[in-house]
C-alpha cells in the first residue's frame, strides 16, 4: 500500500510539474521577442540560482558530496543551459505551437537516459505505448503543416535530447538529495558562468524591452527553472523515471492551449482528439512502466 501511495504521489507531483512546464515555451516565445536567446538563458539561470541558494541556506541543506559534482554538472548542462538555450534559439525560427509538439518526444528521451543512467528496465509494452504516444504527437505536428523550419526543428530535437538527459540524471540524484535541492545545486554550480554570460549579453537599450518580455523572463526564471523542477524531480523519484516521464506527452497540449490563450494562436479540433489519444497511451504506459 505504501508503495502504491508513493507511486500515486509521484504521478500527482509529476503532473503539477508538467502543467508548470507547459507555459515555458509560450513564455520563452514572448521573451525572445525583446531579449536575445543567450541573455534570456543566462539571466533566468542567475535569478533561479539566487532563489535556490536562498532556499538552501534558509533550510540549512547539507552540501552535495564530491561524487555528486559530475551528475550535477550533467543536470546543469541538460536543463539549466542546453534546453533553455536551444529552445530559445529554435523559437527564432518556428512558432511556439510548432516547437511545443516536440515536447512529446521527451518521454522517450527521458526513458532512454533513465535506462542508460538510472538502471531502469521498463517492460516491452511500455515502449510500445510510449512509441504510440510519441507517434501521435508526431502525426499531430505534421498535420499542422508549414509552420516549421529545418533549423528550428533540429534545434528542438537537440534541446529535447539534452533535456531528457538532465531529467533522468536529476531524478536519480533526487532520490538521495531531494528534488528541489538537485535543481538548486545545479543552478548554483552553473551560476558563475551564467552570471558572466549575463553581464556580457545585456540588452543595449532597456527602454525597448516591453512588459510581456519581462513577464516571460519572470515566468521562466521562477517557475520553469525552479518551482516546476521541485514537483517534477519529486515525481520522477517517487513514481519512476520511465513511467512518470510519460506525463510529458500531455505537455504539448497544455502548452498549445496556453499558446492559443496567451498568444492568440488558433486551437484546432485535432488538438482535442489528439489529447484524448495521448491520455489513453499515457494511462497504458503508466500501467506497464
Amino acid at each position: 500500500m505504501d508503495k502504491e501511495r508513493s507511486s500515486a504521489n509521484g504521478w500527482g507531483s509529476g503532473m503539477l510539474g508538467v502543467i508548470i512546464f507547459s507555459g515555458s515555451l509560450p513564455a520563452t516565445r514572448v521573451a525572445v521577442a525583446d531579449f536575445s536567446p543567450l541573455f534570456l538563458t543566462s539571466a533566468r539561470a542567475v535569478i533561479a540560482a539566487f532563489l535556490g541558494g536562498l532556499l538552501l541556506m534558509a533550510l540549512r541543506q547539507a552540501r552535495p558530496e564530491r561524487s555528486d559534482m559530475l551528475p550535477l554538472a550533467i543536470v546543469a548542462i541538460g536543463v539549466v543551459v542546453g534546453f533553455p538555450l536551444l529552445s530559445a534559439l529554435a523559437l527564432r525560427h518556428v512558432t511556439s505551437a510548432h516547437s511545443i509538439v516536440f515536447i512529446g518526444l521527451l518521454p522517450l528521451a527521458t526513458a532512454m537516459f533513465g535506462v542508460l543512467r538510472g538502471g531502469e528496465r521498463p517492460k516491452p509494452l511500455f515502449w510500445l505505448f510510449s512509441c504510440m504516444g510519441s507517434g501521435t504527437v508526431a502525426a499531430f505536428a505534421m498535420s499542422g503543416g508549414g509552420s516549421g523550419s529545418q533549423t528550428g526543428d533540429l534545434l528542438m530535437i537537440a534541446a529535447i535530447l539534452l533535456c531528457g538527459l538532465g531529467y533522468a540524471e536529476g531524478a536519480k540524484l533526487s532520490r538521495r538529495l531531494g528534488g528541489w535541492q538537485v535543481i538548486s545545486w545545479a543552478l548554483l554550480l552553473s551560476a558563475p558562468i551564467m552570471l558572466l554570460t549575463t553581464t556580457m549579453t545585456l540588452p543595449t537599450s532597456w527602454g525597448d524591452i516591453g512588459p510581456p518580455a519581462w513577464i516571460g523572463l519572470a515566468y521562466v526564471s521562477i517557475f520553469s527553472m525552479l518551482v516546476g523542477f521541485v514537483f517534477w524531480y519529486r515525481g520522477l523519484a517517487l513514481g519512476g523515471i520511465a513511467g512518470v516521464g510519460q506525463l510529458q506527452l500531455l505537455q504539448p497540449f497544455f502548452g498549445l492551449a496556453l499558446a492559443g490563450w496567451l498568444l492568440g494562436e488558433p486551437v484546432a479540433w485535432t488538438m482535442i482528439a489528439a489529447t484524448g489519444l495521448i491520455i489513453i497511451f499515457v494511462t497504458f504506459a503508466k500501467r506497464w512502466a
